[in-house]
């Protein structure tokens, strides 16, 4: 299996570093964290120049075809200057799901409007008592009047309150937990009966807590079949999240080398404390993690673009998600350690790379899930 970047991925991979070293610098970034959108309109639009929305999306709709391993060197880019913009969420989750399972009508409306950057979407996904299980949803669609009506409540949408269209999963059959019984619809943000509660996330990050009041949707807003969603939402969602894995080696690197840079001058009794032989030890641990999570990371990149049995694709990723998050634990505390109390100070990247990783580690799903995901797909 042949990991090297290919020249276009390489070329790819410049052009995103001189983006961030131009126009993405730490100060820039909490500016935009600290604005009343929680992302910069302006950085958005210089995305969509450099082709990076219309990375994942089809040809035929503006896009570039591409997959994960693609988009490894931006995920890797996301999470070393910590960027805040929707990219995940609007291309990687929701324009996913209409690309892999929407009509043509759907498609031709909404991809090249993403490609383009001018619509942004959100998956309503997560409820309260769900957990990390996909199949337990709550929300509620019932057929009416050559439509559908829909009824529910959806928590932590990530940029939910950014976002133009919302791809919202409902049960159309079936109790809370089954299998069977999922359908998608595309909703306008804005559309009767809908309240949003936006959110601030620990990371920086925004969300909304969105609720669906007798929501009124036609029939033309079903993403594929009714009541055989799971499998497109099982699909995407390790999609997803082999993208944050690659997400978390670009934090990891930078955690790494804010702390190794540190430890060269920060000086107690008249030495470098990078000369104290524990303190080296340490951070060669810290550097054989990032190696270890690269690998598996581009590993499970290759696995959800190339892997066509489920079951192998989703060991795959469970397998990478797991060792990443124990890698971000690891990594987030020892290099607020090794910085001392500084660390934690919020003038500091390290403490807002602690908190991305963090957040890494728990989204769409923890270590011990994916553990036992893995065991359960064994």
């Amino acid at each position: 299996m042949n990991l090297d970047p290919s020249e276009e991925q390489r070329l790819l991979a410049a052009s995103i570093e001189r983006f961030v070293e131009r126009d993405y610098a730490f100060e820039t970034r909490r500016r935009i964290v600290a604005s009343p959108d929680g992302y910069s309109q302006d950085i958005w639009r210089t995305m969509s120049e450099l082709g990076v929305l219309g990375l994942l999306l089809p040809n035929a709709y503006g896009g570039f075809g591409g997959g994960a391993m693609d988009a490894v060197s931006l995920m890797q880019a996301i999470g070393g200057a910590l960027i805040v913009e929707p990219w995940l969420a609007s291309v990687a989750l929701g324009a996913q799901l209409v690309a892999r399972g929407g009509s043509d009508e759907q498609q031709r409306r909404i991809l090249p409007a993403v490609s383009e950057g001018r619509l942004k979407l959100a998956f309503a996904h997560a409820e309260r008592p769900a957990r990390y299980t996909l199949a337990h949803v709550a929300t509620r669609a019932r057929a009416d009047a050559g439509g559908y009506v829909l009824s529910g409540v959806k928590r932590a949408v990530p940029h939910g309150a950014g976002a133009d269209l919302l791809v919202v999963s409902t049960r159309t059959d079936g109790g809370d937990s089954d299998a069977e019984g999922l359908s998608l619809f595309v909703v306008e943000r804005d559309a009767p009966g809908i309240a949003l509660t936006a959110l601030r996330m620990f990371d920086g990050t925004r969300a909304a807590d969105i609720a669906f009041d007798e929501v009124r949707v036609s029939a033309q807003a079903l993403i594929g079949a009714p009541d055989r969603a799971l499998m497109l939402i099982e699909e995407v969602v390790d999609f997803a999240t082999a993208l944050i894995c690659a997400e978390a080696v670009g934090a990891i690197k930078s955690a790494n080398d804010a702390t190794l840079a540190y430890l060269k001058t920060r000086k107690q009794f008249g030495v470098a404390i990078g000369s104290f032989q524990a303190l080296q030890h340490r951070m060669v641990d810290m550097t054989i993690e990032y190696e270890q999570a690269k690998s598996i990371a581009l590993l499970a990149c290759s696995a959800v673009d190339t892997e066509r049995d489920s079951a192998v694709r989703s060991r795959t990723v469970s397998a990478a998600k797991a060792r990443i998050a124990d890698a971000c634990r690891k990594i987030s505390q020892e290099s607020i350690q090794l910085h001392g109390g500084m660390g934690m100070s919020d003038e500091v990247k390290v403490s807002h790379t602690f908190r991305r990783l963090t957040a890494i580690a728990q989204q769409f799903g923890d270590a011990d899930h994916h553990l036992e995901r893995f065991a359960a797909l064994s």
